[in-house]
């Protein structure tokens, strides 16, 4: 700890000379002022000055004074800062508070990945946090008085927001927190670089870490600021979020470290899990700053790697019983730990994805989220051997997705559903007749639980209660838009060609969501209605006239087979028949009036975070069809971390359009409600838009494809489609004119809706599988690996 006046005064100077520039916050007490002024957290003055948190907001609050040399270099601090940053006279009208962002009591919120109940606490409208400005380190300055900038598997989903951030806990050993690098150099606070117009938010890098502080074990992975991804995690120019979005907290030699993004290590004093939940809100200076200004901060993420686990008295692996509950029972002394601290956990339990919270007080949020790699919460199907990472290699594998995506609040899936709620939130704030804030509808957003047409409803639904049991609803009864999954018979002359060569659709999912208009609110029905193509909702309609090819799967069904009769449509598949030059009568629709580009920010966030993940891995955009094909050779090798990453950003894409249909789970009846009918983001319309746009996209391309070059696919599966071709690669049958694409076909490149090569394979191959199993075979399943799999087989 810094001690000595000399000591205190050079600390000072260092955090003045890293505070000019900053930004005015408006705050009632004049310490308070210069501190939020200059862009200065809590904990960085009370790291600066050799104190406790709870010390600073005491000096804040009038409760205390400092004294002897702290109290001199506090005046000095207040001083220095009251240079640069003189008060301005107040207006005559002034009223202490900021018209921006009100207190008031927003709507609930509920967390993707539960169902259970919400805890609620008090937000300014439309969800956001408005933190009052004595708020502790978790949060710094207020986020309500800087909002950030404006506007991104059909599994299970569990677990609900808790609202509130802390209220200036502290360490266990009433120390600040303080840091070094892995590298095993000393540092303070992290200075929060980038930041434009402000100043680094906390001190600069430190001589020595405090008395006791144990060094980064020998055996530990070395800095990984050397590999960090080219672009900084974006939250690092926020001073509140000053260590990142999380941190991993593993035990090495005894000591509890915490590895943050960057490299960064924080000496973790907490023994206990209450009080490492305290420490991570008061002190760590973990979170993510809000995608809108009226959301809300992403609460801070920590990882416990098993041997944290066993530490704070968890289990370092759950057992069968446990695994199946998803939680560990009630009775467990930490959960009991927890209760006695009155901490709370959400109706999901202490599961892989834990939240803990207090109830929101005063618009502060008092939530952390735990992740559990050693209780499977990192799916190995989306992150690869992430939970086998050493600590710093896990940091910045998460940290790097949390930059680009969002910090996880669960699956990938719940991380890409969370992320449309992210962009646009329900609610915001408006003044009212009055000249009142008060919480208003967002305009663009899905702002209330609203019922889906009987026709959109899957299985089980109360909605269609009045069916028999066992009732198999026909497509006239039942909107069934779903991914290709077609294949067909080689010819003669394909037989004849040496290979078959596979490619597949770069995010197919978020190019089709990408300016794909879509309802809003609820669905209104009507009998004989005129087709509208920017009208979205589903459509009874009868396409069975409509005779194409056989050799092209039709875009109409998944399976590629004509319709027989009437049947249930989303709107961009009747608008691609009459783009094919037919005439569509519907009988009956469910048409949303109420409708806009809801994903448009959704797929540039996830657009974004792919493209950039693809050029730290040597593939970037404006490269030749040739070159793209030379660098997706050995990519994922490049940067094996990176493209756990880049495995993440595809599934959070197929995740969250899943989840907007989610399914009822284990122990439901059908005919009941489920938990999730209760989230304005269950939206079967929405996904059936979606992927209804995917495929007739692909099927507008397959065409152009036959048109121009007399090729046709032989099989396609979601994104992939198979075609017979004279050579091993793309180019030797894709339709490319002097180095360009034929407008309206595939197109070799890295952003999403462009191909890559997904795999060759030769006919012979084909041929033997097909004789042991039949024609049904897909084989654009098998086309990468050539290995085919049991099931597949007795289909």
């Amino acid at each position: 700890m810094t001690d000595q006046p000399d000591e205190l005064f050079a600390a000072v100077d260092s955090l003045l000379a890293a505070v000019d520039g900053g930004t005015v916050l408006p705050a009632p007490a004049e310490r308070v002022r210069l501190r939020e002024t200059a862009g200065l957290t809590q904990a960085a003055v009370a790291q600066a000055l050799g104190v406790r948190v709870p010390s600073v907001q005491a000096w804040e609050a009038g409760r205390a004074e400092p004294r002897g040399e702290r109290l001199q270099a506090y005046r000095r601090l207040l001083d220095g800062l009251a240079h640069r940053y003189p008060a301005a006279p107040p207006p005559a009208s002034a009223t202490g508070t900021d018209p921006g962002l009100p207190h008031t009591h927003g709507t609930q919120s509920r967390d993707a990945d539960d169902a259970g109940e919400v805890a609620v606490g008090h937000q300014a409208p439309g969800g956001a946090e408005q933190p009052s400005a004595g708020r502790s380190a978790a949060g710094g300055a207020s986020a309500g008085q800087r909002p950030a900038g404006d506007d991104a598997e059909a599994g299970p989903s569990g677990g609900e927001s808790a609202d509130g951030q802390s209220t200036g806990g502290q360490s266990a050993d009433g120390e600040p927190v303080r840091g070094r690098l892995a590298d095993g150099q000393s540092a303070g606070a992290r200075p929060a670089s980038g930041a434009a117009g402000r100043g680094p938010a906390s001190v600069s890098r430190r001589p020595a870490a405090r008395k006791g502080a144990a060094e980064v074990p020998r055996n530990a992975p070395r800095s990984v600021s050397r590999n960090a991804p080219r672009s900084a995690p974006a939250d690092a120019a926020d001073p509140r979020f000053v260590h990142g979005p999380l941190a991993v907290v593993d035990v090495a030699e005894g000591e509890v470290n915490a590895y943050c993004v960057g490299g960064l290590v924080l000496d973790v004093p907490a023994k206990s899990l209450p009080a490492l939940v305290e420490w991570t809100l008061a002190e760590a200076m973990l979170g993510q700053p809000r995608l809108h200004r009226s959301g809300k901060d992403a609460d801070p993420l920590v990882v416990l790697t098993a041997a944290a686990c066993e530490r704070y008295g968890l289990p370092a692996e759950l057992s069968d019983e446990e695994r199946l509950a998803g939680r560990i029972p009630e009775s467990h002394k930490v959960v009991r730990q927890l209760k006695k601290a009155d901490w709370q956990l959400t109706k999901r339990g202490f599961g892989p994805w834990a939240r803990i919270y207090r109830p929101a007080q005063g618009g502060r949020r008092n939530c952390v989220q735990l992740c559990l790699p050693s209780w499977h919460a990192l799916d190995a199907r989306h992150w690869g051997d992430a939970a086998e990472l050493p600590p710093v290699e896990l940091a910045r594998v998460l940290g790097t997705y949390a930059a680009r995506v969002l910090t996880p609040r669960g699956s990938t899936a719940v991380t890409g559903l969370e992320l449309m709620t992210a962009l646009h939130p329900p609610t915001r704030a408006v003044k009212d007749d009055h000249d009142q804030w008060v919480s208003a509808p967002n305009p663009g957003a899905l702002t209330q639980v609203v019922d889906c047409a009987p026709c959109e409803a899957p299985d089980g639904h109360p909605l269609l209660d009045r069916l028999p049991r066992f009732h198999q609803r026909t497509p006239a009864e039942m909107l069934r838009e779903e991914a290709y999954d077609w294949a067909r018979p080689l010819t003669d002359e394909e037989c004849m060609r040496p290979y078959l060569v596979g490619i597949d659709v770069n995010m197919a999912f978020a190019a089709a969501a990408n300016r794909t208009v879509v309802g809003l609110g609820a669905p209104v029905h009507a009998h004989n209605p005129a087709f509208d193509p920017s009208l979205p909702g589903s459509w009874l309609v009868d396409l069975s006239h409509i005779r194409l090819d056989p050799r092209l799967p039709s875009p109409f069904t998944p399976d590629g087979d004509a319709p027989l009769g009437p049947a249930w449509y989303a709107t961009p598949t009747v608008a691609y028949a009459r783009e094919l030059g037919y005439e569509v009568d519907p009988l009956e629709a469910y048409v949303r009036p109420e409708h806009g580009p809801y994903l448009d920010a959704w797929y540039t966030r996830l657009r974004d975070a792919y493209v950039a993940t693809m050029a730290d891995l040597g593939v970037t955009t404006g490269m030749t069809p040739e070159e793209f094909l030379a660098a997706m050779d050995g990519h994922k090798d490049r940067d094996p971390q990176l493209a756990l990453v880049l495995a993440a950003i595809k599934a959070t894409v197929k995740g969250g359009i899943g989840k907007l249909r989610e399914r009822a789970r284990t122990g439901w009846r059908p005919g009941e409600r489920w938990p999730a009918l209760e989230r304005p983001t269950w939206r079967p319309d929405i996904r059936a838009a979606v992927i209804s746009k995917a495929r007739i996209n692909m099927h507008r391309k397959m065409l152009t494809t036959a048109r121009t070059t007399g090729q046709y696919p032989v099989a396609v599966l979601s994104d992939c489609a198979v075609y017979a071709s004279d050579g091993p690669g793309p180019l030797d049958f894709l339709p490319y004119k002097d180095g360009r694409p034929v407008p309206g076909g595939f197109r070799i490149g890295v952003s999403p809706g462009m191909v890559k090569h997904e795999g060759t394979q030769s006919v012979l191959w084909a041929e033997g599988l097909r004789e042991e199993h039949g024609d049904h075979l897909n084989l654009a399943r098998y086309i990468k690996s050539g290995r085919i799999q049991l099931p597949d087989a007795g289909e």
